[in-house]
This record gives structure tokens, C-alpha cells and sequence, in this order.
């Protein structure tokens, strides 16, 4: 005889909640489990299977509505094989494209970080003696990159209005 899990062990073990699990078999993504004589939910082996895959597609962005389509070519057996590679085969390639996107995203801010580290090196001198003394502290010294920006000149007001 096969283990069956109960609604409460399931959530435990994938991370879904149990009204998320009851959502799901409500929406088809999961067949109606069966149940035990006093009504508990009890989940088979089988449907363990479908619910870590399905978090493998929910987890790469697949929407409700993919999965729900997949699970429909799935309940078709093996005829709908050809179209279930061909649907996964789509989504990989949109997940491909993501990955490739976030690792220019990772190189661009992996830049910058070492850019700030190299800014940071040039900033951190011993402070000069005397700037204690006009009002600038150690601290004053760490935000300075340089000379002072030279001052913009002040707006005039555009004729008609009052200066």
C-alpha cells in the first residue's frame, strides 16, 4: 500500500501553504485528491511528483495559466507528448534569455561595486593637520573626492518678474 500525506505534511514539505494547495485543485492544476473516511485530503506519491514540478515552472516564472495548460496536455497522455516538449521548450528558452539578462545585470553592478572600492581606496587619507582646527573633522575628509565645485552663477530673473 502506498503513503499518502496529508494536507499538513504536504505543506510542510513544498512550502505551499494549504489554502494555496486547496487553490490548486480547485483550478485543475492538481486532479482532486482522494480522501480519507473522515474527509482529510490525502496526497499520493504521484501527486507529490506533479506539485515539485509544477514549483519548478512556478519557480521560473511560468504564470498559473501556462501550468494550467500544461497540466491539461498532460492528462492527455502520451499523445500530447510532442506539444508538452515543444511548451517546455518555449519557456526554457524565456528563462535562457532571463538568466542571460540578470548576468549583465550581476557584471554591471559587480563594475560598480569595484569602481566604489577603488573611489574608497583614494579617499581614506590620514587626515590633514590644521582642517580640525577650520571646522572640517576626519569624517568631512572621507566625502571629499576633490577640489570644490566651482559655483554656478546666480539665476536672473526673466524680465517682468521681480528679482
Amino acid at each position: 500500500m502506498e503513503t499518502s500525506l496529508t494536507i499538513a505534511e504536504v505543506a510542510q514539505r513544498t512550502g505551499l501553504t494549504a489554502y494555496t494547495l486547496r487553490y490548486y485543485e480547485r483550478i485543475g492544476l492538481i486532479a482532486a485528491v482522494p480522501r480519507a473516511p473522515g474527509g482529510q485530503r490525502r496526497y499520493a506519491s504521484a501527486d507529490m511528483d506533479l506539485l515539485d514540478f509544477l514549483l519548478r515552472l512556478r519557480e521560473t516564472g511560468m504564470s498559473i495559466q501556462g501550468m494550467q495548460a500544461f497540466v491539461r496536455l498532460r492528462s492527455q497522455g502520451d499523445a500530447s507528448v510532442g506539444e508538452r516538449r515543444e511548451m517546455l521548450e518555449e519557456h526554457l528558452a524565456e528563462v535562457q534569455a532571463r538568466v542571460a539578462a540578470l548576468q549583465q545585470s550581476m557584471q554591471a553592478l559587480s563594475f560598480k561595486i569595484d569602481h566604489y572600492r577603488e573611489v574608497e581606496k583614494t579617499n581614506k587619507r590620514p587626515p590633514l593637520s590644521g582642517k580640525a582646527r577650520e571646522g572640517k573633522t576626519s569624517n568631512d575628509e572621507q566625502h571629499t573626492t576633490g577640489p570644490e565645485p566651482k559655483r554656478q552663477p546666480a539665476l536672473r530673473a526673466w524680465p517682468g518678474q521681480a528679482s
